[in-house]
């Protein structure tokens, strides 16, 4: 009973080799944030990601490179580990965390223009889940941002949220009317869809954790 796919998607490209880290090199330009539904699952380092931890993606960076990201809208800054390859949206130059992009303000606005400074890595850094060390645990979650009785209302709703896996499904109403949902996030733990229940009710007013179901 699928209506629409996802408004927007992640998609994978080729990058380039890694690139030394020079401690204290710089770059400027816009960066945007993931969450859901790759949290709990593999990033390109093996290691298994999890949205809550500072952590990001970068297209050449080497993994384990520690870099300071500066909001320059507001001067908010939030240290990251590289752990992952991305973004693959044109002119992006990082994609964080959604804890990283909420320590800089930029969960509700998605992208902000940002610089990335390397710097050295902290003294004492947290032990790294790697693939093969542990595995990941899928829920049976997802957070309904809203619910329309008109499929283009939902399909237009759906686009103005800044969610990447944001999707609209057909389900069965009251009198077996037809109810059109604009969902996000896929077979998650109950902690991770309250937590990004609580990101999507700032961003757009409403939002509640129901039981995730197949779609197909």
């Amino acid at each position: 009973m699928l209506f629409a796919s996802a408004c927007s998607r992640r998609s994978t490209a080729r990058l380039p080799a890694p690139l030394p880290a020079k401690i204290g090199s710089t770059e400027t330009g816009i960066a945007s944030w993931y969450g859901v539904p790759y949290d709990g699952r593999p990033s390109a380092s093996g290691e298994i990601y999890d949205m809550e931890k500072l952590t990001a993606a970068h297209r050449a960076l080497p993994f384990q490179t520690w870099v300071e990201i500066t909001n320059l809208s507001n001067g908010k800054q939030v240290d990251v580990r590289i752990t992952d390859r991305g973004p693959f949206v044109r002119g992006r130059i990082i994609d964080l965390s959604m804890a990283a992009a909420r320590q800089i303000d930029m969960v509700r606005t998605g992208t902000a223009r940002v610089r990335v400074k390397v710097i050295a890595a902290p003294a004492a850094t947290p032990p790294v889940k790697a693939l093969g060390t542990t595995s990941a645990t899928l829920g049976a979650y997802a957070v309904q941002a809203g619910a329309f009785a008109d499929p283009k209302r939902a399909q237009a709703f759906c686009e103005t949220l800044s969610y990447s896996d944001a999707r609209v499904v057909e389900r069965q109403g009251k009198g077996d009317q037809p109810l059109w949902k604009v969902l996000i996030g896929r077979a998650l733990t109950l902690q991770a869809a309250t937590a990004l229940a609580a990101e999507v009710e700032k961003a757009s007013g409403a939002a509640i954790v129901i039981r995730d179901q197949a779609e197909e």
